[in-house]
């Protein structure tokens, strides 16, 4: 039961800062858009930004309520949007709180991974691929180093495809030999690793703390790479962001 509850803890706070950026990169691109053509529809905006039409209702529907954005009839039954003196300064405000928050997250995970791979690379393991893909997994190909080859990305979604150069497959199995799989899947990260570890002894599955990844209880103690790795970052006191001047 504790496990359950630490695993649901971690997931609420792993979703808390997940949506958290969704949000602000969703009400970003709207004004971003509205800004740029003020005739822009609806469906143009989900198709422009990737989301569900009715998502894209229900935030112009807030940003109109919040002042930033206000509408006007247009000929054949359509809307014209514009941002108000509001609207701009709250694009401004979020462009730069986007940034700061994506460039965070950037040096957490390169950090992180880079911690895991040299800690793979310590112990012998030289082939890892990645269990996920998207950012994270494009982050943790800088940071292999030489003696780390990533060899393949495992992702059911895109299986049969590339990325970054590499083959994406939809199974541990299908990777080839590989000594650790690396998770980067961030939407469902703690299901990834779940899945990983009845393909794959569970000290050969890492991931990096800014997954929140909770481990299952009757695991064995780790051996690879993962505890040193951890501690590595724990004594730089890197775990919580950048430190002061750290270039990116």
């Amino acid at each position: 039961m504790a496990a359950t509850a630490s695993q649901d803890t971690a997931a609420r706070q792993r979703d808390g800062e997940g949506a958290r950026g969704d949000d602000m990169a969703i009400v970003l691109g709207l004004l971003t858009a509205v800004e740029q053509n003020r005739n822009i529809t609806q469906r143009s905006l989900a198709q422009e930004l990737n989301i569900a039409l009715g998502l894209v209702n229900a935030y112009i529907k807030r940003l109109i309520r919040k002042g930033h954005l206000k509408v006007s009839s247009a000929p054949l039954n359509r809307y014209s949007y514009y941002l108000t003196p509001k609207g701009f300064a709250e694009k401004a405000r979020l462009t730069t709180e986007y940034l700061s928050f994506s460039l965070t997250f950037f040096r957490q995970a390169r950090r992180e991974c880079t911690a895991l791979l040299d800690g793979c690379a310590r112990v012998g393991w030289r082939r890892v691929a990645l269990a996920g893909v998207g950012e994270l997994a494009e982050i943790a190909t800088l940071c292999t180093g030489e003696r780390v080859e990533i060899t393949a990305v495992i992702d059911p979604g895109f299986a049969g495809e590339t990325f970054a150069g590499m083959p994406v497959v939809d199974s541990v199995a299908r990777a080839g030999a590989v000594d650790a799989v690396l998770v980067t899947e961030l939407k469902h990260p703690q299901a990834t690793f779940d899945a990983l570890i009845l393909e794959l002894e569970e000290s050969r599955v890492l991931a990096p703390r800014l997954l929140r990844i909770v481990s299952t209880p009757e695991a064995e103690p780790e051996v690879g790479p993962g505890a040193d790795a951890a501690d590595e970052i724990d004594e730089a006191g890197e775990t919580d962001g950048a430190g002061p001047g750290e270039s990116a």
